[in-house]
């Protein structure tokens, strides 16, 4: 939903409130839902892809870097100016610091992939396969959607707030339908819904 479909679903609610009020409010509250969502998440698989793809920017080009498990999870994004060595070495430092070494790390044929991992640590298999990396490659299709709704992205640090939020959030609202029955389905909105509340209680009592 785009932020006039937020305040247009409000105000069938009889909440009047402005889609620049909601716009606020999720610069001020979003990152600690996605902070909150990243602490209390289970342990990552240990297998993952990793994909970087370009978003256009007041017409330069940026690329937008993300990791995802191989349950699917996304684990991090970087929007960053380049694609080279430098900048995957930059990536790989921000994921092993927040989660440890993976055991597979699984790559398209981008040579920066390789130069960055020339000395991994240890225990590490690098894979880089065009074919193998369709998980992460797929998980970009929300970002275009995103990107379309918002009229595209108005610079790097907004780009990057926002997906560090969407992402994080669409981890648990959007769950791999198509893998899971329709039980096991409404289970898993159910449980979204209750970790949002509880989220949100924790930030009401601070």
């Amino acid at each position: 939903m785009s932020l006039r479909d937020a305040e247009d679903l409000l105000a069938a609610r009889r909440i009047v409130v402005s889609y620049e009020s909601i716009r606020s409010w999720v610069a001020k509250f979003g990152l600690k839902y996605a902070q909150a969502i990243r602490r209390d998440r289970p342990a990552t698989a240990d297998k993952w892809h990793l994909d970087e793809v370009v978003i256009p920017i007041n017409s330069k080009k940026y690329w937008l870097w993300r990791a995802v498990d191989s349950r699917g999870d996304v684990l991090d994004i970087l929007v960053q100016p380049r694609r080279n060595k430098r900048a995957a070495s930059r990536f790989f430092r921000r994921l092993f610091k927040a989660f440890g070494a993976p055991r597979v790390i699984v790559t398209d044929k981008l040579r920066s992939y390789g130069a960055a991992l020339k000395k991994p640590p240890a225990g590490i298999e690098h894979r880089s396969h065009k074919g193998l990396n369709n998980r992460c490659e797929g998980s970009h299709r929300p970002t275009r959607r995103r990107e379309k709704i918002i009229g595209r992205f108005k610079s790097p640090r907004q780009a990057q707030r926002f997906l560090s939020v969407h992402d994080q959030v669409q981890n648990i609202f959007r769950p791999r339908r198509h893998t899971l029955s329709a039980a096991t389905y409404r289970q898993s909105r159910a449980d979204a819904h209750w970790i949002w509340d509880d989220i949100t209680r924790e930030l009401n009592a601070v």
